[in-house]
Parts: structure tokens; C-alpha cells; sequence
């Protein structure tokens, strides 16, 4: 069973972002898109501070976030790298399967990635990550550069929102279309 330290914290501000982001989304009435809570086991805890030092996962999580923007249901999980490009083995294979599952359902799936080294964030299309996996699994690339994103997915800050991620929401499902 996977166990949790504070390794586990990575992106974590990336995801700040994403929380901020949402909750100015439902106040603009926009989306309503909610964090998935992670089920954990403590197994080791400080009582004088109050915190987890070791705990284990209970399960399998999905996603990071699920919700709906304008009708149209969306599954999504962030991801950041320091790398020139996002590990495949940072995409889990139940992800991937939880996402093609909503993607027939006909909702949007996809990730949110931050490339820390160069300060950018793009949307990446479930599609284009399924796409990544099989290439890898048949001996391939095994990872996504950030060279290879599609200007259109990119997300920026704009006004109040820290993420505007839902423009490139906007241009994946015109590709969906």
C-alpha cells in the first residue's frame, strides 16, 4: 500500500492556484468545480503539533478536481515539473482509466501541467496524454516536453482569476467538436 510523507506535497501550490482559481470561478458563476479528497489512514501523529507525520493511502484516488463549467462535465488532475518535460510515470494508470471513462461519457478530461523551469502552464487533452502513455508503453517517449504544447492550451493569469484555465477549456472542447 503507498504511503504518504511530505514528498507528497508536490504542486501544492500549483493546486493553491487551481482552488483560488475555482472559487473565482463560482463566485463569477462561471463553474463549479471541487477538489477530490484524498482518503488517508494516520498511522503516525504528532499530538503536541497536531499534524500527520505518516499515514497510508486508503485507496486509489482519480483525480484532482471534477465538477461542471456551463453544463459540460469536467475531470481534471494538475501536475508540476521542474523538468524540461512531465514524466509519464507522474500520470498513474488508474488516472489515465478514470479519465478515458469520463471521456466516453462525454465529459472533458485533462491536465493542468506547470513547467516551474521555464513558468508556464498549459492544458494538456486527455486525448494528447493517452496518446503520450501508449507511445511510452510501446517504448517510446517517456515523457511530455513542454516543446511540444499547443500554444492554444496555454493558461495565463488574467484579472482576478490566477489560472484562466477555462479558455483553454474552451479551445479543447472545440476540438472535441
Amino acid at each position: 500500500m503507498p504511503y504518504w510523507n511530505s514528498r507528497g506535497l508536490r504542486g501544492s501550490t500549483l493546486e493553491e492556484f487551481v482552488n483560488l482559481t475555482n472559487e473565482e470561478y463560482m463566485r463569477c458563476g462561471l463553474a463549479v468545480i471541487q477538489k477530490l479528497p484524498t482518503a488517508i489512514k494516520p498511522i503516525r501523529l504528532d499530538q503536541e503539533k497536531g499534524i500527520i507525520n505518516l499515514a497510508y493511502f486508503e485507496q486509489k484516488s482519480t483525480v484532482d478536481y471534477m465538477g461542471n463549467i456551463q453544463g459540460i462535465p469536467v475531470c481534471f488532475d494538475v501536475k508540476e515539473t521542474g523538468k524540461d518535460s512531465l514524466p509519464i510515470s507522474n500520470i498513474h494508470e488508474h488516472q489515465l482509466e478514470f479519465m478515458e471513462k469520463f471521456r466516453k461519457q462525454n465529459g472533458l478530461a485533462y491536465i493542468i501541467v506547470r513547467y516551474s523551469k521555464i513558468d508556464r502552464c498549459f492544458l494538456i487533452p486527455f486525448e494528447e496524454i493517452k496518446r503520450y502513455w501508449d507511445d511510452a508503453a510501446r517504448g517510446g517517449r517517456k515523457s511530455i516536453p513542454w516543446k511540444s504544447m499547443n500554444i492554444k492550451y496555454e493558461i495565463k493569469r488574467e484579472g482576478t482569476f490566477l489560472l484562466h484555465y477555462l479558455k483553454a477549456v474552451n479551445e479543447y472542447l472545440k476540438d472535441c467538436e
